[in-house]
């Protein structure tokens, strides 16, 4: 295999390309920043007492919004609250909405990736470093999220739900779906065999010695089983679960996991794609702690 060297190009001192170029580039194809399947909904718009926002866009399979700002050069104080200033007119205006602030810039340094990290202990935010490489000739951009969403713990961690039995869940549930629990409960067990259901009313779990460790939750309705993956939304298991057919919920991003709805037939279909996406939710959970 042939090793071709690339060369960095620095765009802010570059004659031929600009921060507009840049935009126009993200706005044409959003599929750049690595942040899904996203839907241009405006640019250089307009904020109310403030200056303009770079870009905003939504996602197709959920209700969140990005507002991103487009810096070239090294990060400095101003776009990073600008950033911030434009992420909270937008969350303001639009509530109905989940907002996410994006910075992109051309470089992110160590000291100011510091200061940031603090604010995405409370503001969603994501840093993004765009950098343009000459490769062959040919200029190509390479994004790298260097910042991304903080991982939030969630209620069932600490596992305050009301506890209940599976008797419980045949009441709002059926045989058939819990069965399905049942078959997923077994896959799980292979990767630990002390790993048992933890019936709770808004949800079962998964306990481990008697403590929660939901990396794995259901939600068990009359027909079908709601599944739920504490994994990190990528474009490769969205594709994945596309390809398989498998019907996919809103994808909930505050909490981090993917929710999928599960038939009797799903498992018999995809039984290597569920237990991959249960090994990596499960190393998921292991990283977190």
């Amino acid at each position: 295999m042939d090793f071709i060297k690339s060369k960095r190009i620095w765009l802010k001192s570059h004659e031929d390309f600009n921060e507009k170029w840049l935009q126009g580039l993200l706005a044409n194809d959003p599929s750049l920043l690595g942040l899904g399947d996203l839907t241009l909904k405006g640019s250089e718009r307009r904020q109310p007492r403030a200056g303009r926002l770079d870009l905003l866009f939504s996602d197709d399979n959920s209700s969140t919004r990005y507002e991103v700002e487009v810096q070239l050069g090294a990060t400095d104080e101003s776009h990073i609250i600008r950033t911030i200033e434009y992420w909270d007119i937008e969350r303001s205006r639009y509530p109905q909405y989940e907002h996410i602030a994006v910075l992109v810039a051309e470089d992110v340094t160590s000291r100011f990736l510091n200061v940031i990290s603090l604010f995405n202990k409370s503001i969603p935010l994501i840093v993004i470093q765009m950098r343009a490489l000459e490769v062959n000739g040919m200029l190509t951009l390479s994004a790298t999220t260097v910042l991304d969403l903080t991982s939030l713990g969630t209620d069932e961690d600490d596992d305050p739900a009301e506890s209940t039995d599976r008797n419980y869940w045949l009441t709002k549930s059926s045989e058939k779906t819990l069965a399905l629990v049942d078959s997923v409960i077994k896959i799980l067990q292979t990767i630990d065999p002390s790993f048992q259901p933890k019936y709770n009313k808004p949800y079962i779990g998964i306990a481990k010695n008697g403590i929660p460790n939901n990396f794995v939750s259901f939600q068990p309705r009359k027909d079908h089983t709601i599944m739920e993956f504490r994994i990190p939304r990528s474009d490769e298991i969205s594709s994945l679960l596309d390809e398989a057919g498998i019907e996919v919920l809103e994808y909930q991003i505050k909490w981090g996991r993917y929710r999928i709805r599960i038939f009797s037939d799903t498992l018999m279909n995809h039984s290597g794609l569920i237990l991959s996406l249960i090994q990596r939710a499960h190393g998921s959970y292991s990283d977190d702690d």
